[in-house]
């Protein structure tokens, strides 16, 4: 197999946590590369002989100039999810190969959604809230009736890498499943509704979907006050696919419950109230993968770099005609 010469390109402290051992010692086995050379600015470093990009968080972007000076270069191996912030339309015109671990960072946040639905249906959180402060026993189906997942409804929005991956993890349980996606074609084994008779139907409802100028708000004030009394909104994709403002109105009345890993603006500010209601739990963008779990993205990247050595196609592929509706 040979070993085309390799780029790192990412920023200094994502590569202090993507690339350790094993990583390093696969990534110099399967491509000329020093692991230890990473650049984060292209200005002024010698492209003329790298073949492939080896990119995560904060490459910066692969402009036309950029590329002027890359002559031999055949692919980008990302990292990382979406390629948007780095991939420029000049490297599709020139037909570069770009390949993502997009399917990688799905896992922990399907294992983040399948974890919110389970607890939310049990009203887990709730129940440990009352617990702590009563510390004492309560007649929890009198107080939480109807509570725990038995066919209970799970709505998902959007049939992403994520959306399906939490479909497939739902599969196991006594949950009805609906999904609503118009782009969705094909049997997931979840049924196909309209976003409104989705919000409607649910028990929870989960967002999956991309952020992009259609998708901005979907949940609004209307489709937030048509859900069921006692539903929760889960949101692990961005927040602007929700009016924040109409759902913190609907928060204080206390008929809803929310699961928010994306706010807006990211880090909120310290007197909003969605710190503070009982019925919303905040994560500070925790769904994705960190920790331990970017090893599973730089592992998915090093694997298909070693596709492109031995003259194989991607297997995890990026079509830009795919890029207008994706993450």
């Amino acid at each position: 197999m040979r070993r085309p010469r390799t780029l790192v390109a990412m920023g200094e402290q994502v590569a202090r946590r993507l690339l350790r051992e094993p990583v390093k010692s696969r990534l110099a086995m399967v491509a000329d590369c020093d692991p230890g050379q990473v650049v984060h600015d292209f200005t002024g470093v010698d492209l003329a002989d790298v073949e492939v990009l080896y990119t995560s968080w904060g490459c910066p972007m692969v402009s036309a100039d950029v590329l002027a000076r890359a002559p031999r270069l055949r692919a980008i191996v990302h990292a990382a999810g979406s390629v948007k912030h780095h991939v420029s339309d000049a490297c599709w015109q020139r037909g570069i190969l770009v390949s993502t671990a997009a399917a990688a960072n799905a896992e922990p946040v399907a294992e983040f959604t399948l974890a919110a639905i389970l607890f939310a249906n049990k009203r887990v959180v709730d129940i440990a809230r009352d617990y702590r402060a009563g510390r004492t026993d309560r007649d929890w189906d009198a107080r939480y009736p109807g509570f725990g997942n038995y066919r209970r409804t799970a709505g998902i929005v959007g049939a992403s890498r994520i959306g399906r991956r939490v479909i497939e993890l739902l599969r196991p349980f006594d949950l009805d499943v609906l999904v609503s996606d118009p782009y969705l074609h094909e049997d997931l084994g979840a049924e196909r509704v309209g976003l409104d008779e989705l919000v409607a139907r649910s028990d929870v409802v989960s967002l999956h979907a991309p952020d992009l100028p259609e998708t901005r708000h979907m949940i609004d004030a209307g489709r937030l006050a048509a859900m069921r009394d006692g539903a929760t909104l889960i949101n692990t994709a961005r927040a602007a696919l929700v009016d924040q403002d109409a759902l913190v109105a609907e928060l204080v009345t206390g008929r809803l419950y929310a699961v928010l890993d994306h706010t807006e603006p990211e880090i909120l500010p310290a007197g909003s109230p969605l710190y503070d209601l009982p019925n919303a739990l905040v994560t500070p963008h925790i769904a994705g993968s960190l920790g331990g779990e970017l090893a599973r993205m730089a592992d998915l990247a090093v694997d298909e770099l070693a596709r492109y050595a031995r003259g194989l196609p991607f297997a995890h592929g990026v079509e830009p005609a795919t890029l207008s509706r994706s993450a």
